[in-house]
């Protein structure tokens, strides 16, 4: 009974970190710490450099999972343990879909092709169509809006028949 707990808390954990990863993006990577992931909007070819400002946040990230291994093994609360392993996942599926897959900085994965990956590419892409910290839209990775998994030209399709139809 108590892997099947552990291995519950595992799960929502990694679930729970992609509402956590969303809240970070919208109001704080696109809020306070604007300056560590400007740069991730506007990337700067010029400077050579593999990493990013922006990647400080993997250090923001690894502190918590970090502390939950060591409180998870240090204390009789075990479970705290899982959740840094929880927050590890994300972590690995975070960096494999939005560094390795999206961003290409690696050269795996660009074989993907089905309606869930091209549809996660629209999102990000749209969410990259703003080099500003405001009017951005699809913070989150995992969890994709449903107007994504149609074509770029229904959507934005959409969007102008919106404006079309609001009262000046």
């Amino acid at each position: 009974m108590q892997i099947a707990f552990y291995a519950f808390v595992t799960i929502a954990t990694t679930c729970l970190m992609e509402f956590v990863a969303w809240f970070a993006h919208k109001y704080v990577m696109h809020g306070l710490l604007w300056n560590w992931h400007e740069d991730h909007h506007k990337p700067h070819p010029e400077s050579g450099g593999f990493f990013e400002k922006n990647d400080l946040f993997f250090l923001v990230f690894a502190i918590p999972s970090a502390l939950s291994y060591i409180l998870g093994s240090a204390t009789p609360q075990t479970w705290l343990f899982f959740v840094g392993v929880g927050i590890s996942i994300y972590g690995v599926i975070y960096f494999l879909i939005h560094d390795v897959y999206i961003h290409r900085r690696f050269p795996w994965f660009r074989q993907l092709d089905s309606r869930y990956s091209r549809a996660i590419l629209r999102a990000h892409g749209s969410h990259h169509a703003r080099q500003t910290k405001e009017d951005c839209e699809s913070f989150g990775l995992l969890w994709v809006h449903p107007k994504y998994f149609r074509s770029r030209r229904e959507w934005r399709g959409e969007k102008g028949k919106a404006e079309k139809n609001v009262p000046s």
